[in-house]
This record gives structure tokens, C-alpha cells and sequence, in this order.
């Protein structure tokens, strides 16, 4: 099925912007327009795209066929990288799933090494972002998953290490004769979502299983390393990111030499991999500048063809 490009532009900004006006602002044509060419779409499509609403947000049909949309602009950019035609007006948007410490740490090097693209990034635990390109909806994510996605090239990041610290005040307070698994179970945590399950391996591992401490709810990094220097509850940090607080010795490290590897994987669409291409060589670059580096780099579909030879 051939679809209208002015549709298609007309999907993507009311999902984009969340508002009929502001996507014909952006688009320079009226609102009324912009509402004739997606009602077009959806009388073509057979369902509807677009839950009116403050904001309005996609169905399901309507946010893959806006992730379409962006993907033929992508491919469309690469093409005329290839020719070396007129590029099209304006740069291309890439949806990319990512996890908050990634994108508190080095995520924005990769970002800041790409030109011509727009990133509309989507947030979520790196043991749950690979659900995004499951689902469709984004053409690349940083997964915690080595596993490819069907129809998805996954190429080792290096391990972005984690450390349980607190505060030397909250060690006094809460751990006076160590870490024991009393005192575990008794002594605050922070932890940053639902899907949050650092404190609970890190206890597992060097604590003991089945611990259930009271947890305060924090989704921001940077709130998670000030919540922990001040005495609010212990834990999981990117050591790179509190190493210099570790020096100075406003955090301490609950356990020597207990830090948590969390291996990190780039996964982007198989299709779009060619048009993507500057944006893996931005991710691997800053990934080796900032994560404990594993020895291959090679995408995991290539390498598990080349062990079956």
C-alpha cells in the first residue's frame, strides 16, 4: 500500500507535537489541513491513528505507521547520501530507546557525533528496552540482552558497571557492624522504577536472596547519586559517574569490590542498519570511551553464523 507523503508528515507531527495546531505550525499549512490529510489516512488505513486528546497520542496502527514514516525519511537521506543528490528539507528523525544511566553517562557523546537527525528518545530500564523494538516502535534501542530481536543486528557495547554506596553517615547509622542481612533488610534502598531490579541482584549476590528492604521511588540518575550522599537510602550507581564522589568520600561503597556488571548491547533494525550506520559508529565510539570493554564488536547475528560454519 503506497501512502501519502503529506499524510504520512501529517501522522508524525501530531504524534510527535501532541496537538493538531502545533503541527501545522510546523508543517506551515492550517490546522484544518492537517486534520483532513490524517482522517484521509485513517479512512484509507481502515482504523483509527490518532487518540484526540491534551495530548494527542497514537494507537497502535498510528504509532507504527508514524515509525514507517520516519524510517523512509531515514532511508530517503541515505540514498541521497549514496548519489550525492539534493538532501531533502531538513534532518531525519530517528526513535531510539535507551536506558537513563546511558543517557546520563555517555549517550549524548553518540548523539552529538551525528549530523542531520533528531533524536526522539524513549526512556526505559535497559532490561525492558528491547520490548520497544519488539513492539515495533523504535529502530534501535541499548538492551541489556546479547540476543538479537528477530530482524535486529546486536552489537556488544562493553558492561556499564554499577556500585551499592551510601553515605558514611548512613553506613554509621544503618550498618554499624557491616552489611548483614538484618540490617539489609532494614536499611532503606533507593530504587529508580517498577522495573528496577539492580538493588535485588546486587543483594543476592553478595548479601543473601529473598531480601525485601523499604525503597524510596527516584526515576532521575543524577536524584539517585545526591539521594544517596544525603543519607536518604544506598544504591546502585555507575562507578564511572561516583567515582570522583568515592575519592572524596562522600560515598563509600557498602562492599569492597562488589560492583555489578550490566553488559550493554546496541540493537538496531536489520533493514535500517545501512542507513544507520554513522549512528552505530557514534554509539560504539563513545561506548568504548566510557564502558568496561568486552573483546568483540562484531554484530552477535554474524557471530553465532560463523560459529554454526
Amino acid at each position: 500500500m503506497q501512502m501519502d507523503p503529506s499524510q504520512l508528515a501529517a501522522l508524525s507531527a501530531v504524534l510527535r507535537l501532541g496537538a493538531f495546531e502545533a503541527a501545522a505550525h510546523a508543517l506551515a499549512v492550517t490546522p484544518s489541513a492537517v486534520s483532513q490529510r490524517i482522517k484521509a489516512l485513517e479512512d484509507r488505513i481502515g482504523t483509527a491513528l490518532v487518540l484526540r486528546g491534551a495530548p494527542c497520542t497514537g494507537t497502535a496502527a498510528g504509532l507504527r505507521i508514524a515509525k514507517h514514516a520516519e524510517d523512509i525519511g531515514l532511508l530517503e537521506a541515505q540514498l541521497a547520501r549514496e548519489l550525492a543528490l539534493e538532501a531533502g528539507q531538513g534532518p531525519v528523525r530517528l526513535r531510539i530507546a535507551v536506558n537513563a544511566d546511558s543517557l546520563a553517562s555517555w549517550f549524548i557523546g553518540a548523539m552529538a557525533d551525528v549530523d542531520g537527525v533528531l533524536f526522539d528518545l524513549l526512556v526505559d530500564d535497559q532490561d525492558h528496552s528491547a520490548d520497544w523494538l519488539k513492539r515495533g516502535e523504535v529502530s534501535a534501542a541499548v538492551t541489556a540482552s546479547s540476543k538479537p530481536v528477530t530482524g535486529f543486528d546486536a552489537f556488544p557495547l562493553g558492561t556499564l558497571d554499577y556500585a551499592a554506596t551510601a553515605s558514611p553517615a548512613f553506613m554509621a547509622r544503618w550498618f554499624p557492624d557491616g552489611v548483614t542481612p538484618e540490617a539489609a533488610a532494614r536499611a532503606p534502598c533507593l530504587i529508580f522504577n517498577a522495573k528496577d531490579s539492580l538493588q535485588r541482584l546486587w543483594l543476592e549476590r553478595n548479601v543473601a536472596p529473598g531480601l525485601a528492604p523499604p525503597a524510596h521511588f527516584l526515576p532521575s540518575t543524577q536524584a539517585f547519586i545526591d539521594a544517596a550522599a544525603a543519607g536518604l537510602g544506598w544504591g546502585m550507581n555507575p562507578l564511572a559517574m561516583v567515582a570522583g564522589d568515592i575519592r572524596s568520600g562522600r560515598l563509600v561503597p557498602l562492599i569492597a569490590d562488589t560492583a555489578l556488571p550490566v553488559p550493554l548491547t546496541w540493537q538496531v533494525a536489520r533493514v535500517m542498519a545501512p542507513a544507520l550506520a554513522e549512528v552505530t559508529r557514534a554509539v560504539q565510539k563513545s561506548a568504548r570511551l566510557f564502558l568496561t570493554q568486552s573483546q568483540t564488536g562484531k554484530p552477535a547475528h554474524v557471530l553465532e553464523r560463523r560459529s554454526q560454519l
